[in-house]
């Protein structure tokens, strides 16, 4: 029994090793952005879902204005869904100043909603005027070439989809930096397994897709009920008729920039949306693949008691869980070189011994359907 227990980890550890080292690979592989076109030709219509959005919501409108896209072909929709602070006082007091394309909808009152966000984006589209989408939320920053950059990518691949990259801004507390290291990685995941050919997460904080791809594959249609994954559900349906004409735009003009949670219901709330999803993936692969990183994780938080039970010696404890942080190191190192967070390097190995604790809790809270999120009980 004691050379199968050995056996079954390295195993598993090993096996992770090596997928976080392939990781890397394609997370180098990703292609170069395209230089920024003089002369774009494509609408675009950028989607903002919003509710209670006040403080930031300000900021990116103004960033939105400040384009360097051509007005003529670049709209804002801000679609509210019944906030309850001044967000609507905000916007409007943003559009009554300017004379470009931002308009405002807001969404009449439901007692219950089942999924908000893809309401409220599913209005906007119908109302979208642009024959590409671009989607981000109310709280974050985007550059003045945000835009161009990503109609540069899709004019020169007639991309699908493409995904863009996401990272907080400028860090001040300690769980500010473990927040951009955590969050780094699955950016990283999501752009290696795009250019692996498996897309296996995206963010809809910087998503950009065709209006018409959006119809044909009839949006959210089949995971409305679900309150989350308004970004990988639909990436999914996307992937399962194109699977090579999804990308990940690695251009630091693309970067968008969102708030790192400052309180633990909100951190909770969130990653308990997130991890409440992988149960209602439809692809095997993707499933499996979910399965497979919550086992390696959770494993780290095992291995420990069978080094204190004596079923595992220490020097094997020591050996898979370096085995485990090196190759991790490597990868999200990469990124976070990318997402210019040279200051949250040092921090990768305080986040290396808190995630597998991490995953294994909300692989586990997540079992339970419900949660509070934008002071809604979703679920």
């Amino acid at each position: 029994m004691l050379v199968s227990v050995e056996f079954f980890f390295l195993l598993l550890i090993g096996s992770y090793a090596f997928f976080t080292l392939l990781l890397t690979y394609y997370w180098h592989k990703v292609p170069v952005s395209p230089p920024l076109d003089s002369s774009p030709s494509t609408a675009v219509s950028v989607i903002i879902p919003v509710r209670n959005e006040a403080t930031g919501i300000a900021f990116l409108l103004q960033d939105l204005l400040a384009q360097s896209y051509p007005e003529t072909l670049l709209e804002v929709i801000v679609v509210d869904d019944s906030s309850t602070d001044s967000t609507v006082d905000v916007v409007n007091s943003i559009i009554a100043t300017t004379n470009k394309s931002i308009s405002l909808i807001q969404l009449p009152l439901i007692e219950k909603p089942i999924s908000p966000k893809k309401r409220a984006i599913n209005t906007a589209i119908m109302r979208a005027s642009g024959s590409l989408i671009l989607t981000t939320d109310g709280d974050c920053r985007v550059g003045p070439d945000w835009v161009a950059s990503v109609v540069a990518m899709y004019e020169k691949t007639g991309a699908k989809l493409i995904s863009g990259p996401v990272t907080f801004q400028r860090e001040k507390l300690l769980t500010d930096y473990l927040q951009t290291v955590e969050f780094s990685s699955l950016i990283g995941s999501g752009a290696s397994s795009m250019a692996m050919g498996v897309a296996s997460m995206c963010n809809g904080a910087n998503l950009a897709y065709q209006k018409s791809i959006f119809e044909e594959v009839e949006g959210f249609k089949g995971n409305e009920h679900i309150a989350s994954g308004d970004d990988e559900f639909l990436m999914h349906k996307i992937a399962t008729k194109y699977p090579k004409d999804l990308y990940f735009l690695k251009s630091p003009q693309a970067i968008v920039q969102t708030v790192a949670h400052k309180n633990w219901s909100g951190f909770y709330g969130q990653r308990k949306r997130w991890a409440s999803k992988w149960k209602h993936y439809n692809n095997p692969l993707t499933i499996a693949l979910a399965i497979y990183v919550f086992s390696c994780n959770a494993s780290l938080v095992i291995l420990p008691l069978l080094g204190l039970l004596g079923i595992l010696s220490w020097k094997l404890v020591g050996v898979l869980f370096i085995l485990k942080w090196v190759p991790e190191w490597l990868f999200i190192g990469g990124v976070l070189s990318f997402l210019k967070k040279l200051t949250s390097i040092p921090f990768i190995p305080l986040v290396q011994i808190l995630y597998p604790f991490y995953v294994t809790l909300f692989g586990l809270v997540a079992q339970k359907p419900t949660y509070l999120w934008k002071d809604r009980r979703l679920q």
